[in-house]
């Protein structure tokens, strides 16, 4: 019976979880698109990095949204060997892959060439973006420690 209801509130747990991401992921889509679209309006250092910052940290919430049970660490791992990987493959020319990246949505996926420097973006902008998670989990935790010690004093 205890088992049943731990297995419901981890569902529970992990769908709250999900939709959290999903409500935060879109907010930095949100964010990086408009950083491309008003990057005139934004400060240099601004305009040049948040784009690829925010897109790094897009991937890091997507793996946290499908897998919101695993570790934080490894998700961030596997962001930045995604994104990295991302990278790389722009140093690879294939006509069909050349076109795919031509579409809007394909070079916001895919980029259109390799730059050493996104590197750095997408690190900082995992890295930004995992402390921001591992504070809110922390956060969450702490919160739902203290309702549940509420609930035993009644």
């Amino acid at each position: 019976m205890r088992s049943e209801r731990k297995t419901r509130h981890r569902k529970r747990f992990d769908l709250r979880k999900r939709t959290f991401y999903l409500i935060a992921l879109m907010i930095v889509m949100l964010l990086g698109l408009a950083s491309r679209a008003y990057a005139g309006m934004l400060p240099e250092f601004w305009a040049n990095h948040a784009g690829d910052a925010l897109w790094a940290a897009l991937v890091y919430l997507l793996v946290r949204m499908l897998i919101p049970g695993y570790r934080t660490w490894i998700c961030a791992l596997g962001a930045l060997l995604l994104s990295f990987g991302i990278e790389f493959s722009q140093l690879y020319r294939a006509e069909w892959l050349d076109a795919l990246r031509s579409t809007t949505l394909g070079a916001l996926v895919l980029g259109r060439g390799f730059l050493a420097v996104d590197l750095v973006r997408y690190a900082a902008g995992i890295i930004v973006c995992w402390g921001a998670d591992i504070s809110v989990l922390h956060l969450w935790s702490r919160n739902t420690d203290t309702n549940s010690s509420k609930e035993e004093n009644r």
